[in-house]
């Protein structure tokens, strides 16, 4: 089995989504950019789509008003809503 990375997807009300993912494609002030297993320590602020390519080779969109997106220790942790 490929790589994995553990996610977990969450708003005010908690969580919306958790599972391992092959990858999650975000989008900053920057640009797009991809969050892949054992990625460096990254924090950034999201904004517009979110997607999470699960491990079962789906994808799962989150549209993103505005949220904060953290990895560590091959943990992808983002907080949507957040201003």
């Amino acid at each position: 089995m490929a790589n994995l990375i553990s996610v977990v997807v969450r708003d005010r009300k908690g969580v919306v989504w958790e599972g391992q993912a092959t990858a999650v494609t975000g989008r900053n002030v920057v640009g797009t950019f991809d969050v892949l297993p054992e990625h460096s320590n990254f924090i950034s602020i999201i904004s517009k789509k979110l997607i999470v390519k699960t491990a079962d080779k789906k994808n799962r969109e989150f549209n993103v008003e505005s949220g904060i997106m953290q990895v560590r220790e091959n943990k992808v942790m983002i907080y949507l809503g957040v201003k």
